[in-house]
């Protein structure tokens, strides 16, 4: 389900960039898979992409050779040689700190999804007034570094915290009002929109 990062995984002997998605997808798992990885914050791809916007590895799970040429490969190398798959996740952890001072992840961009995920956000045109941008320019850099525009991060987010807010016997009246939907109507059709599925659906998932 989208969530507003990017995710750099190890699985099935290869690295892959997750990129953001803008709808629910399925992903085809095998009995015994081991997954290793980690996850960028909303607006913090730049530390993975580099110069390229997220918007390019939206809704794509691409080799991260396509990205990084050899120092891909050469890291893949790396990461074979590890039985241990929170090794692995160490081993990528470090290679991205180490690519902070070329390519850190863009400031602006992580402190509007950070102003954006909260119950009753500020408006953009406030968030740019506040930081010294135009509307324009604000969405523009949000839009290359989380692959979408600032309101569907808004509301991705917002579904993130009702997801996690939920529980065995969650009282969806209650996570609405604290999450900043309108009503219990607006948050199931939100849930319906980046899940695939109703409310009393998702719980078995989540719980």
């Amino acid at each position: 389900m989208p969530d507003g990062c990017v995710d750099l995984i190890w699985i099935r002997g290869r690295l892959e960039v997750a990129g953001p998605d803008s709808s629910y997808r399925d992903v085809a798992l095998e009995a015994g898979d081991l997954i290793a990885g980690v996850r960028l914050r909303p607006g913090a791809s730049r530390l993975l992409l580099g110069e390229t916007p997220a918007t390019a590895v939206l809704d794509s799970q691409v080799e991260l050779d396509r990205l990084w040429g050899s120092g891909a490969r050469e890291l893949v190398d790396l990461a074979a040689a590890q039985s241990d798959p929170w090794r692995v996740a160490q081993l990528l952890a470090g290679v991205l700190s180490d690519r902070l001072g070329r390519h850190g992840p863009d400031r602006v961009a992580v402190a509007v999804a950070e102003a954006l995920d909260r119950p009753r956000p500020p408006s953009i045109a406030r968030l740019a007034w506040e930081m010294g941008f135009s509307e324009r320019q604000l969405r523009r850099r949000v839009l290359a570094a989380a692959g979408y525009g600032p309101k569907t991060l808004e509301q991705i987010l917002r579904f993130r915290r009702a997801v996690a807010a939920s529980g065995p016997e969650p009282d969806w009246a209650r996570i609405a009002a604290e999450q900043g939907y309108a009503d219990q109507a607006h948050l199931s059709r939100q849930v319906r929109r980046w899940s695939g599925a109703a409310p009393r659906e998702l719980v078995p998932q989540t719980a």
